[in-house]
């Protein structure tokens, strides 16, 4: 129903008699909007949340499923468990049609579905950011989901079996070699937790008499074309995430990149070639290519909306997260950037604005100023300033971990469990094989979702006959 057939609730507010809110997308945004809304309207309103998955993934601690450090499990949340009185509705949404009120999305199946709807929240958030770099495409992986960690997993550690196991250093010391491309948030957690677990894996199999050339460990490389790692936060946190680093033995390559990927290894900016196996792209994010399927105004690629988090001409539509350039009102005239942070708070304000079109409360406009940063070095290592206070070492580090344990909508338990458990006991170097290659394409506009393409059986083949990943 529409409005024109309205009733009084108790509260006293106007609201369409079951009116349908949809939400599509349920990452930091949409979780917390579809949170806040349920229990905002208590089932005055239908909402339904279209998700290709029935969980929530909680971003900031994959590079620890990737480093073996949590099972997969711990970092999603389920939606139906969590979310009560939220309708899920399982789909992958292809598009949206202003006029008739109704968005079409295709099920795990493949079948395709309508929903009609009185209010529309658009949060599909963001997917890999791709570079016109020669070879990229083909030869490397992002890390924006589950799949892509899991797959990452499986083929750090096949690569530390088979160089432990090859006759020919050169090849081992290639499949030792691990380049990782953005020093961001996720390229940098990456390159540190990867580096511990490497190094974990190779001392495993040297204890096991079939170890690797001498006492070498394995090779990290980071590089980022900006001045400093971590570029986007303050440069304390830039250079202890840096002497972390470099302690450890990551290289560090900053005002640096590739040049052209192949099948053998990167061609970097200075004509230096790595041999290498693994390209891991961590390079940043774009907003979701559904935002441009719109044909609504954007600003590259984000979805404008006013400061009340609608889209202007729109009003039934509201839109904030990645996909969303919403005003920064603590700096006039820009965006506010993408982050979780931004976007769990943003979905809280965008759901009371909603609430507030229906007469529960007054729409308010969006402003936050960041209340700090927190980056995940491994092991005991952290780099972080709550409140804008710099901290380093292992009280950082119990900072970064409080503040994920208070921030997890769910598993906190099972996550602090995992936590003590690698503490003291070595880490499990097993390959499950679930997940491969041609599964995680770098260029997906659903990088939550394992693929399988044409020629999977054949690539698949490939993978079991010489244990390669470079199948593509």
């Amino acid at each position: 129903m529409r409005a024109g057939s309205a009733k009084v609730p108790r509260s006293g507010a106007l609201l369409v008699s079951r009116s349908r809110i949809v939400i599509v997308g349920a990452g930091f945004a949409g979780y917390k909007a579809a949170r806040t809304l349920s229990r905002t309207l208590r089932g005055e309103a239908e909402i339904v949340l279209v998700n290709p998955n029935d969980y929530f993934l909680y971003l900031p601690l994959l590079p620890e499923v990737s480093a073996g450090v949590l099972e997969p499990r711990r970092v999603t949340v389920s939606l139906p468990g969590t979310l009560r009185g939220v309708r899920l509705v399982l789909g992958e949404v292809d598009g949206v049609d202003l006029g008739e009120r109704k968005i079409t999305y295709v099920d795990p199946e493949g079948e395709a579905g309508e929903l009609s709807y009185d209010r529309l929240v658009l949060t599909v958030g963001s997917v890999n950011k791709l570079l016109p770099i020669p070879g990229v495409a083909e030869h490397a992986h992002g890390f924006r989901g589950i799949p892509e960690a899991l797959y990452l997993r499986d083929h750090i550690t096949r690569q530390i079996e088979m160089a432990a196991s090859s006759e020919d250093p050169v090849e081992s010391d290639a499949r030792c070699t691990f380049v990782v491309v953005g020093a961001g948030y996720t390229g940098t957690e990456v390159a540190a937790h990867g580096k511990l677990f490497t190094d974990a894996l190779a001392k495993q199999h040297r204890r096991a008499g079939n170890g690797l050339r001498g006492d070498r460990l394995p090779r990290w490389m980071l590089l980022d074309i900006a001045p400093r790692v971590l570029p986007e936060l303050d440069e304390r946190l830039s250079r202890t995430a840096h002497r972390v680093l470099a302690k450890r033995g990551v290289e560090v390559r900053t005002g640096m990149s590739v040049k052209e990927a192949t099948q053998d290894g990167v061609l970097l900016d200075d004509g230096e070639f790595i041999d290498t196996q693994s390209l891991i792209w961590c390079v940043g994010v774009r907003p979701d290519p559904l935002v441009q399927e719109t044909g609504l105004r954007s600003e590259k690629g984000r979805l404008c909306v006013d400061e009340y988090l609608r889209v202007p001409g729109h009003p039934e539509v509201y839109s904030c997260g990645d996909a969303a350039a919403v005003p920064d009102l603590t700096h006039p005239g820009q965006y506010t950037p993408m982050t979780g942070q931004h976007a769990v708070r943003q979905g809280k304000t965008l759901a009371r604005n909603v609430a507030a079109s229906y007469g529960y409360g007054q729409a308010q406009p969006y402003k936050h100023s960041d209340l700090g940063f927190t980056v995940d070095l491994g092991g005991v290592q952290a780099a972080a300033n709550p409140l804008h206070v710099p901290l380093s070492g292992p009280l950082a580090n119990a900072v970064m971990r409080a503040y994920h344990l208070a921030a997890l909508p769910g598993n906190r338990v099972r996550v602090a469990a995992d936590w003590l458990l690698d503490a003291v006991l070595p880490r499990q170097g097993v390959q499950l094989g679930l997940v491969r290659s041609w599964s995680v394409p770098l260029e997906s506009s659903s990088p939550e979702l394992a693929h399988s393409p044409a020629g999977a059986v054949s690539s698949q083949r490939s993978d079991d006959s010489d244990g390669s990943d470079r199948d593509h």
